[in-house]
């Protein structure tokens, strides 16, 4: 909710945000009477039509009789696939208007509209495709967490032997201890080679959003054969053809298409030799390269304390249903690469739009929908700084959140663009206050780490507080250069 004029132009960010990472929300705004929108007036900007271009829907209440419609569509259209943001704007001169109790006004009751399956020729057509294939390769998007369909994938991967690469958005959906799990794709140039998309001969694309990880990067010529799942069908782009499209409910897709898969195996080969080509394909290349380098910073004793092993402590620290929100920044990077997700919706990373100033909000919300998990907010310090006030949100509300702050004094994810691409960087450098006694200003504990062997402690005493808490991490990303050097460009977003 929001004011009218710099309240609601202030939501845009976060409009768009829900915009692009498909996160159902109403907007209600204020607006001036309507006897002053013809002409210039006190804070009236035109709302409804700056909202249409990162909204599913944005209209302006004229009259109180249609209040009971516009509410209960802008709440069913918000969440119909794909989900997104709608909006509401009420003028002043209809907020104040008094209404008839003769008028009898009441709320449209909700109702859920169910999803329809793919046709059986569709099915078919996939379980043909799959079972012809000799190296299918699984790319789940946040599709499948949004539909709760992490089970049926699962299910699918295990059942026939593929392995699963996951976007930023999509981590949880394949637990990352599984060898199946080719874990997160999207962080460098590289990296979708060692996942084995340069060898697969199918992609099967579950819930998968263009907006989370653009085609041209997995599949840089168009000439993957492509089978699309999802709730909606497929965005076309030069780089993303999909033979076959099934649309409907995802978990009831996958469930039929394994059904139709089982009795055929894929490329003619038996489990075992299903198994044996899986470890190849997925052992040999970018999951035993990720734990070996989760392993190798494990030990690192370094100061400032090195990305890896800064996300080392945290996955030692947390439970598997424990909830990372991160905020965007080089932070993301190291994150999405290396942090093992375990289940659904326990690690948050917003690659839609991604927008700076989001991870301590989002904890908050988070905590408040899972009061009984730890739930950590993974910062920069530039992406810390543009939402640090909600620190008083989180102690006046109670909320229990951890907000850790990789300190480097600087845009750390644009500098390490500005070397890749300039040699140089500019503009990213600022200085920032004393993080542990700003903490302590809103009466929040605050901890600073002062050696790498201190953090995972400092972690603990950090999550033992009866309320929200900082810890401040100075953090070495001259490693970020040194992860170029081995695997190529960056590409993971700002």
């Amino acid at each position: 909710m929001a004011t009218l004029g710099p309240g609601a132009t202030n939501l845009v960010t976060g409009i768009a945000d829900a915009y692009l990472d498909r996160a159902p929300m109403v907007a209600l705004t204020g607006q001036a009477s309507t006897d002053k929108l013809h002409k210039e007036a006190h804070q009236v900007v035109d709302i409804v039509r700056m909202f249409q271009p990162v909204t599913k829907w944005s209209t302006s209440i004229g009259q109180v009789d249609l209040i009971p419609e516009v509410v209960r569509k802008a709440f069913r259209v918000a969440g119909l696939a794909k989900p997104g943001p709608t909006h509401i704007e009420l003028p002043e001169n209809v907020a104040a208007t008094r209404l008839d109790p003769a008028r009898n006004l009441r709320p449209i009751a909700p109702n859920r509209p169910g999803f329809p399956e793919p046709k059986e020729e569709a099915i078919e057509g996939a379980a043909a495709l799959i079972a012809a294939s000799q190296r299918p390769l699984v790319l789940a998007g946040n599709g499948v967490i949004r539909r709760h369909a992490s089970g049926a994938l699962r299910a699918f991967a295990k059942g026939l032997h593929v392995p699963v690469a996951v976007t930023f958005m999509g981590k949880g959906v394949i637990d990352d201890r599984s060898h199946l799990s080719l874990m997160a794709v999207g962080l460098q140039a590289r990296d979708h080679v060692l996942a084995g998309f340069d060898r697969a001969d199918l992609v099967i694309c579950v819930g998968y959003d263009l907006v989370e990880y653009g085609p041209s990067r997995w599949n840089p010529d168009g000439s993957k054969p492509i089978v699309h799942i999802d709730t909606t069908p497929a965005e076309i782009d030069t780089c993303y053809r999909p033979e076959l499209e099934l649309v409907g409910d995802i978990e009831g897709t996958l469930e039929r298409l394994l059904a139709a898969i089982l009795p055929r195996g894929i490329g003619g080969r038996n489990a075992s030799e299903r198994h044996a080509t899986r470890e190849t394909l997925v052992n040999a290349d970018l999951r035993t390269a990720l734990l070996n380098d989760l392993a190798g910073y494990a030990s690192d004793d370094g100061f400032p304390v090195k990305p890896g092993r800064a996300i080392a402590e945290l996955r030692a620290a947390l439970g598997p249903d424990d909830i990372v929100i991160s905020d965007v920044g080089a932070h993301k990077i190291w994150l999405a690469r290396l942090y093992q997700a375990y289940e659904p919706n326990t690690v948050i990373i917003s690659n839609g739009f991604a927008a700076m100033g989001i991870a301590l909000p989002g904890a908050i919300a988070a905590k408040l929908v899972h009061p009984d998990r730890r739930v950590v907010a993974l910062c920069g310090d530039g992406g810390f700084l543009m939402n640090s006030q909600e620190l008083e949100t989180a102690k006046r509300i109670g909320a229990n959140v951890t907000v850790v702050v990789w300190r480097d004094n600087g845009y750390g994810l644009i500098d390490w663009k500005q070397r890749n691409e300039f040699g140089k960087p500019f503009g990213v450098e600022f200085g920032n206050p004393d993080l542990v006694a700003y903490a302590r200003t809103f009466g929040i504990e605050g901890f600073r780490v002062e050696s790498a062997g201190e953090l995972r402690g400092t972690l603990e005493r950090a999550f033992a507080v009866p309320g929200p808490s900082l810890v401040e991490v100075p953090i070495d990303y001259r490693e970020n250069l040194r992860l170029t050097e081995r695997l190529g460009a960056l590409t993971g977003g700002a």
